[in-house]
């Protein structure tokens, strides 16, 4: 903000000098900011906050935990189970993905993942209900 003073009359320099003056007064009144820093971060860290977290900034995305980053591309569905840890037989594994902790130790130790196979007949797809289309018979 730049103004030309040569442009002023005098009443307009006094109201200029006086709005100056008042401003002046204002800003000798304040604390320093870094009082008012500490004192702001001090009352967000006793509540649970940051600085960054409350006004943001390139500091808010530093602190802040990222989401985890999704992959585009087809959604690929559940999948059944094909592996069963024979001493716990929540723990199993559909085959995706990295090798759960019990198998790998299992794997280690020497045994085949072939060992810990679920039999077919506990995974076959059960049959669905709904319409079934009756075709006619060439003689009817």
């Amino acid at each position: 903000m730049s103004i030309d003073l040569n442009a002023l009359s005098p009443k307009q320099l006094d109201a200029l000098i006086a709005q100056a003056k008042k401003r002046k007064a204002t800003l000798g009144k304040r604390k320093p900011i870094a009082t008012v820093r500490s004192k702001l971060t001090q009352l967000a860290r006793a509540e649970g906050y940051t600085i960054a977290e409350l006004f943001g900034g390139a500091e808010a995305t530093a602190a802040a935990p990222r989401a985890k980053a999704t992959r585009a591309g087809r959604k690929l569905g559940k999948v059944a189970p094909k592996y069963r840890n024979p001493d716990n037989a929540a723990q199993t594994w559909s085959g995706r993905g990295m090798q759960p902790k019990w198998l790998a130790e299992q794997v280690r130790r020497g045994k085949s993942p072939a060992d810990f196979l679920i039999s077919a007949t506990l995974t076959a797809k059960p049959i669905r209900q709904g319409k079934q289309v009756v075709k006619a018979s060439p003689d009817a």
